[in-house]
Parts: C-alpha cells; structure tokens; sequence
C-alpha cells in the first residue's frame, strides 16, 4: 500500500496507528451524521425551500450518484498518492458542502451542495478502510473495517434522535453550520496529524495516472469475488441506506406513527448495523466461511424489510424489534469488504474497496429515486407498499450473489503483493 512518510518503517497497530484511524473513523462518523441526518432535516428542508418530495428525492439521489462516479476512482487515488494528502482535502470538501448545504433555498443549491458533499465522502470509509488495511496487520484489515461502520452506524442511531432534538432549539440552518464548522476543526486535524504508514512502491506515481488507474479499476472488475462481493454489499447497504436516509421515517409515519418515534425506529435500525457490522466477521471466521454467513444474513434481512413495509399492523414493541433486524443482518455487507480484499493483491485493496462501497451507493440511490419518481404528491401507506417491492427484489439478488460465490482455496486474509488473486 502506498505512503508519503519519510520514515521507512512504523509500528502497525501501535499508538500513532490507533491516532490516524480514530481521525479517519471520526471523519467517517461525522459525514455519515450529515449523510443520515436528511431523513430528519429533509422535511424542515422541503418546508423551507418549497420543494416537492420528488425533488428530496433526487437530491438524496444526486447525492449517490455522484458519490458512487467518484467512489470508483477514490481508492486507486489512495493506493497510488496515500492517505495524507487526499483525506485532507477530502475532510474540507465536506465542510464546504455542509456549508452548502445549510444555505439550500432553492433545489441547484440544495444539488449542488449534495454534489460537493458526496466528492468528499467518497473518500471517507474507503479512507478509513486504507488506513485499517496500511496502519494495522492484514489478518485484522476485516474487523477495523467493520469497527469503523460499527461507529459509523452508532454515530448515526444517536444522531439522528439528536438533530431532531436540535430542531428544537435550533433551526435546520444553524445545525448544518454547527456540522460545518467541526468540519474545519477536523480538516486542521487531518492536515497536523495524519500520515502514511510506508512509503510509495517505485515508479508508482510515475507514467500515466488516469490509465494506470482505470487499469487498476479493470483488474479487479476482471475478479469474479470483488464483482460478487460488490453484489453482496450493495444489495445489503444499498437497502439499509434508502431505508436509513429516507424512506424508514416515512413508511413508518404512514403507518400512523409520530415523526419523534420513527425517527427513533430509523435510528434503532442503525443501532442494529453498529452490531451487526463487526459480529459479521466473527461469525464468519469461526465458521471458516464467506459463503454461507452472507447467505443467512441476507436471507433474513430480507425477510426483516419485507415484514417491515408489508406486515398489516404491528406494535410499537414488534416495530423495534423489525427494525433492529433490519440493521442487524445487513452487517452483512462487510463480508463484502473482506471478501474483496482477501481476492487481490495488497496493492489494489482501496480500488476493490472502492468498487464494493461505489456499487452500494448505486444501488442506494437507485432505491431512493426509483420509487421517489413513482409516488404520488401525497403518498399514504399503500403507495409505498406498491414501490418497495424493489427492497426485497433487491435482497433477492444479493442471496443469489452470495449463492454463487466459490470459498478460497487459499488462507482467508488479504494477500501479500505479487499474489495471486482468487478469480
């Protein structure tokens, strides 16, 4: 993996190890607070700028899309310059968006902010998953990354019951700027503070960048476990985040619910992926398998989603508990990051990384937009039941996914440089 540090050699795992992955899982906390915090702000947002929920929609949308076209080129940006310089400037794209984001009164502004927003973020969990993979051992690379989304997850199940407090006491304004200026304080952090762990590999920042990386892009495409891995991680994520970001509030508040209360649902399911994200791997390595926990796991994350939008009435006790599942299970999609990893050279983990986590962002957005252009003005309950069918269709395909995923004949770990990739 690639570096700008002088030093030719650091303590993996050691303290200043530990102190640039808490700043990258701190960045990754903070836009994902942002990223999940418009299921909240989204209608004070609508209220506000006279948008329609067509219009929300497509913001959040233009958000995955955009993140999604830039995620691709992220990681083999990382494997080639190193994390320093990219994840700072990554940091303050964020802060300029969130800046954006609070002074949105009409939809280009709101667009364009989300636009800004999402350049910057693309860097962030794959970031934060370079540095677990460089700055730690590589048998530990697939629990830090499941640590960083359990964080992640539990930075936005408090969040979100906290931004609805805020509007209390602050408009939607003044709690974006509020996220905002953190943003500069943690963009001086980034600058002061982190480095990378080993220097660049000979001749890799030399010859042509845009084709060596759109080569690096190819090779792992080429590899049947990164593209099937990306299938498994997008499915899972892709419906966790639609159900995160917009449509848990609002299937639940058609259910007759209180927005406080859905809101709270929504942050449960969060809660659920904090757990689920981590325990995923530990399930996995004692069964010695990728295949089989990815089966189960979508299998009944897919039951949890469609009890969830399709059961006839429940109680507020069996909503809770549905909606824990829901997050709960699609920790699954970080059987998608090991996988992809343990199928390519050390070299190419952030492109690998970056395809399985841009493929969950398209599929998030087709998940939000999709059934946000079907809707009627004022939808009640049984139009969002007649839209997302394509959240367990979508399961489906990730089961079907996991189905045909061959386990390694080879130790499950990242392989060493030069290795052969498991295709």
């Amino acid at each position: 993996m690639a570096g700008v540090r002088s030093s030719a050699t650091v303590k993996l795992g050691g303290a200043q190890a530990w102190l640039v992955w808490v700043l990258a899982t701190s960045f990754v906390v903070w836009l994902f607070a942002i990223q999940t915090g418009y299921a909240v702000v989204s209608p004070e947002i609508q209220a506000t700028a006279g948008l329609s929920i067509v219009q929300v929609g497509l913001a959040a949308s233009i958000y995955t899309w955009v993140f999604a076209i830039v995620q691709f080129f992220s990681g083999a940006l990382l494997d080639r310059f190193g994390s320093r310089p990219l994840l700072a400037c990554a940091v303050g794209l964020v802060t300029i968006g969130a800046f954006l984001y609070a002074s949105t009164t009409t939809f280009a502004t709101l667009a364009t902010a989300q636009c800004v927003l999402a350049i910057g973020a693309s860097f962030g969990f794959v970031g934060a998953g370079y540095i677990g993979g460089t700055w730690f051992p590589a048998a530990r690379y697939g629990l830090m990354f499941g640590l960083v989304q359990a964080f992640a997850s539990l930075g936005s199940a408090v969040g979100q019951p906290l931004i609805l407090a805020a509007l209390n006491a602050l408009d939607w304004q003044q709690l974006l700027l509020a996220f905002a200026t953190f943003g500069v304080l943690l963009t001086a952090l980034f600058i002061v503070f982190v480095r990378d762990a080993a220097p660049h590999r000979p001749g890799q920042t030399g010859g042509h960048v845009v084709g060596d990386i759109l080569g690096e892009l190819g090779r792992c495409f080429s590899n049947t476990r990164v593209v099937l891995a990306a299938v498994i991680a997008g499915a899972s994520f892709g419906t966790m985040l639609a159900v995160g970001t917009l449509w848990g509030p609002r299937l639940m508040q058609a259910r007759g619910l209180d927005a406080a209360f859905a809101t709270v649902l929504t942050a449960i399911a969060w809660l659920g992926l904090a757990v689920g994200a981590p325990l995923v791997n530990i399930v996995s390595n004692r069964w010695h398998s990728r295949k089989w926990p990815a089966i189960v796991a979508l299998a009944l994350q897919g039951a949890a989603i469609t009890l969830v939008i399709y059961l006839p009435s429940a109680g507020n006790g069996a909503a809770i508990g549905l909606m824990f599942a829901v997050g709960l299970f699609s920790g699954v999609q970080m059987l998608g990051f090991t996988i992809a990893g343990e199928s390519v050279t050390s070299g190419l983990i952030g492109s690998a990384s970056a395809i399985v986590n841009g493929v969950c962002f398209i599929v998030g957005g087709l998940l939000i937009s999709i059934p946000s252009a079907l809707l009627p003005e004022v939808p009640d309950l049984g139009a969002y039941q007649a839209v997302l069918w394509l959240m367990p269709v979508v399961i489906l395909c990730g089961v079907l996914g996991a189905a045909a995923l061959r386990e390694p004949r080879l130790p499950l770990s990242p392989q060493p440089e030069g290795s052969p990739s498991h295709a």
